[in-house]
């Protein structure tokens, strides 16, 4: 790592990273070519990189991946969370091999390309991950150019006018624009994915889509609900009009602060009807802020399929999937509101019960893609709590 104003290109670099403070991190570039500009965060996943780089979680940050060998496996048309990939690029130790796994239908280098995204190869990914560990989430540029042409001043002033995530709505440009139903079940290995005939007498769940992952209403849809999925700027008339049993709040990008801004009145309005409620990530912030705590923009968020977070009423520990750089602050709690889970690895809230009201929320992610499933078993909590 270098100075933006000092260094030259090394030989062979096709590829940099410039953060806003002047740090310069040369490597080789691969899939799209260009320059994006976003948040860097790492995360500690070994598999399922084609489910991270399509969460809309991601929506403008850049992926720096721990596990060095990403992209080995190739790339398929089932391994997605959404159409299109919302995280900006990703950034990589080793460089993408050819695919060698069955299910592979492209490479990842061509996946990237095709899907206009920038990756970066041969970095010091565990120098640059300490760093964000030590001093925090970075903005920067990634960039691209098989030449090995860069205007390095022009990018570290991209990176550093960038504004960064805090006060940023990003869930009205991942949501989805229009009603869906949804009756797809889990992948098995196979068959593929399920389906799930339209069934009248199965509970009505309406799902607010503020950046959901697939894999969510797939689960839904198998632990025995009907699924209506509904855009983020919905009102409480819209989510009413489809008679629902139970309200699902999802995942999503952002700062939670911003989205409340339309989403919270909405979500305090579902809460007064008493029907049950639950919430995941996003959706977990949201409800926090609806009943009146707040949120903080936390030093290197969460994001990975090895957390450990602990369920409080019995001590059970769940290794989880997490993706969020925001947290609810348990000292801002309503006394109507009751702790579930916290995190292991640094002690911050990760889950929640109202004590008043049939809502719940966990803060991890239970549907894992990728990630592990120790924690499936609430969505069969929250169905079965529909009557």
């Amino acid at each position: 790592m270098a100075d933006a104003t000092t260094t030259p290109a090394p030989e062979g670099a096709t590829g940099v990273l410039v953060l806003a403070d002047g740090t310069v991190v040369w490597g080789r570039g691969f899939g799209a070519g260009g320059e994006a500009v976003g948040e860097i965060v790492f995360n500690t996943a070994m598999t399922g990189y084609q489910e991270v780089m399509t969460d809309p979680s991601y929506a403008a940050q850049i992926i720096t991946f721990t596990f060095p060998h990403i992209g080995n496996v190739g790339a398929n048309y089932e391994d997605l969370e959404a159409d299109n990939p919302f995280a900006l690029g990703c950034i990589v130790r080793q460089d993408v091999t050819a695919p060698s796994n069955y299910r592979a239908v492209t490479g990842f280098v061509e996946w990237m390309r095709s899907n206009g995204r920038i990756g970066l190869s041969g970095v010091d990914t565990r120098a640059l991950t300490r760093r964000i560990r030590e001093q925090g989430s970075p903005n920067g540029v990634i960039a691209h150019n098989a030449g090995g042409e860069f205007d390095l001043d022009a990018l570290l002033k991209r990176a550093r006018d960038w504004p960064g995530l805090e006060g940023m709505d990003l869930a009205k440009e991942v949501s989805c624009h229009q009603m869906f139903r949804w009756s797809g079940g889990r992948w098995k290995h196979g068959t593929g994915y399920g389906e799930h005939e339209e069934d009248e007498s199965r509970p009505h769940v309406v799902a607010i889509d503020y950046g959901s992952k697939r894999n969510i209403f797939r689960n839904l849809a198998d632990a025995g609900a009907r699924v209506t999925v509904l855009p983020a700027t919905s009102t409480f008339e819209d989510v009413m009009a489809h008679k629902p049993d139970g309200i699902f709040l999802s995942n999503g990008p952002g700062d939670p602060a911003a989205t409340g801004e339309y989403a919270v009145p909405v979500i305090r309005q579902l809460l007064e009807t008493g029907k049950p409620l639950f919430g995941i990530c996003l959706g977990h912030q949201l409800l926090g802020l609806a009943v009146g705590a707040k949120t903080v923009k936390m030093h290197q968020g969460h994001r990975g399929a090895n957390h450990p977070v602990k369920r409080l009423e019995d001590g059970r520990v769940e290794i989880t999937s997490m993706n969020h750089g925001f947290a609810v602050d348990r000292d801002t709690f309503p006394p109507n509101v009751r702790e579930s889970h916290v995190s292991l690895f640094d002690g911050s809230n990760c889950g929640m019960e109202l004590t008043d009201r049939p809502a719940f929320s966990v803060q991890y992610h239970p549907e894992a893609s990728p990630g592990p499933q120790d924690s499936t078993y609430l969505f069969e909590k929250f169905v079965g709590s529909i009557s």
